[in-house]
């Protein structure tokens, strides 16, 4: 009798092993994933970035995409960018573009279940509701920026970054301003100390940290002109400015500033002003950029004179982060001057040095990085000693990086083979995602980032709608 009741005990003991096994096999969607190939489903794509994140093959991606999209614009470019980067005569891709096009396409998406990765690029209204019923069904996301366009979005995405850890699958959203090479040295300059010194607090009106970018309505994207939508120009579905590129910037502060620190928006951050104004677009203009030869309706409440339309084109935030005043400045214009894209600019305020990322004409459009000592050095040897040790420190990593002198400072000039477009960054996000899912999680620090990211923004335009 001791023997069978042992034997029961042993049985009972393996059963409970293999019961919550496979509980937590359920609760990891992404299990699957480190095992096999990823498998892209494509959801509504309306913004160009849709595409983009497949203009480069990857190992362990499925050359299979299953595209889920009403009829339309939207669809029609997006296939369109595929079928030229799987034309082209250098380094073709081999995507196939598997493509449902009723008007059930979301249901449909949820029901076939194709994929293990929803890509979401396009109408930033209806992100939220993508990506909560995406992560319901168990389903990882890399979305496009914004994910969050108002603060109505915002309590949806914190809602979802909850669920999506009980479901085991991971949010993502792509920030492809990470991947410049300027914005990389910068971060590797702003943390050593013997150079750089300590971030400075700054004040309101001198903010210790300032970034500022300029995009363009009117632009070429791999090669051709871009045709937006026109819901592109209603803030209620593209958001602001100040919530839309605005994002990459309050990113870049979080991540240069304080890399791999996992920030409380509702402690690190105190919004003190925000400002939104517009940009003013013509007929002409309009109907270069959408092919459209009228308003639509929807825009007639931004219309002056019946003629233009006020794009919510503009934003800025005066903010302090962990005490440190920082300002960003989002602005968008018609098109750019000749020669030149969409611009940034970058400036760290160190107790022994200033970090400034500048892009103008002068620099013939690159992003170029300079370094300025402050008045606070006074041994100009031993602070141009301290700049060659740096600068030997990321020779370990990016080979080929020098100084020239420059004025009052120093140039940092950066080799071509580090001066990748904006368009092969979404190359660098997606490998980046693809490491995250084989190690079924994201780093620590994402996704408290990602809420203080989406906090701050939906916070300024808040405050400044007020």
């Amino acid at each position: 009798m001791k023997t069978i009741r042992n034997i029961k005990v042993i049985i009972y003991f393996l059963i409970t092993i293999l019961m919550v096994t496979g509980c937590q096999q359920g609760n990891n969607q992404n299990a699957e994933i480190t095992k096999g190939d990823v498998k892209l489903i494509t959801l509504d794509p309306s913004h160009f970035h849709a595409a983009l994140v497949q203009k480069s093959m990857y190992p362990g991606i499925d050359s299979v995409v299953h595209v889920y999209a009403p009829k339309g614009l939207g669809l029609d470019e997006q296939l369109n960018y595929i079928k030229q980067y799987n034309s082209r005569a250098e380094n073709p891709t081999h995507w196939v573009e598997k493509v449902y096009s009723g008007n059930d396409y979301l249901q449909k998406m949820l029901e076939d279940k194709s994929g293990n990765v929803v890509v979401l690029a396009g109408n930033n209204l209806l992100k939220s509701e993508y990506i909560k019923k995406s992560v319901d069904d168990g389903l990882n996301v890399l979305a496009d920026k914004p994910m969050a366009i108002n603060t109505k979005g915002f309590d949806s995405l914190k809602q979802a970054f909850a669920d999506a850890k009980e479901k085991g699958v991971l949010l993502y959203d792509i920030m492809t301003e990470r991947s410049v090479a300027a914005s990389i040295l910068q971060k590797k300059l702003a943390h050593m100390p013997s150079l750089f010194g300590e971030l400075e607090k700054g004040t309101t009106d001198s903010p210790a940290v300032i970034m500022e970018s300029v995009h363009r309505y009117f632009k070429q994207v791999s090669g051709k002109p871009l045709i937006r939508p026109d819901w592109f120009f209603d803030p209620l579905q593209q958001g602001d400015a100040i919530v839309d590129v605005g994002t990459h910037l309050v990113d870049l502060v979080q991540w240069i500033c304080f890399p791999d620190v996992s920030l409380d928006y509702t402690k690190d951050i105190a919004i003190q002003s925000s400002k939104i104004w517009p940009t003013p677009i013509n007929l002409s203009q309009f109907s270069t950029i959408t092919n459209e030869d009228h308003f639509p309706g929807f825009l007639n409440k931004y219309l002056k004179d019946d003629s233009i339309l006020l794009t919510h084109g503009n934003g800025s935030i005066n903010y302090t982060i962990k005490g440190i005043h920082t300002r960003v400045t989002a602005e968008w214009t018609y098109d750019a001057p000749k020669g030149a894209g969409d611009t940034y600019y970058s400036m760290l305020a160190g107790t022994k040095a200033h970090l400034e990322i500048r892009q103008s004409e002068e620099e013939s459009w690159q992003a170029t990085l300079y370094i300025w000592p402050t008045k606070s050095v006074k041994d100009i040897k031993a602070f141009t000693n301290d700049l060659d040790n740096a600068i030997n420190e990321i020779n370990k990593d990016f080979p080929g990086v020098e100084l020239e002198k420059y004025k009052n400072g120093w140039k940092v000039v950066i080799p071509e083979k580090y001066m990748e477009g904006h368009e092969a960054h979404f190359a660098e996000v997606m490998k980046r995602y693809l490491q995250y899912l084989k190690e079924g999680k994201l780093p620590e620090w994402e996704v408290p980032d990602m809420l203080t990211k989406y906090y701050t923004t939906t916070k300024a335009l808040e405050m400044a709608q007020q």
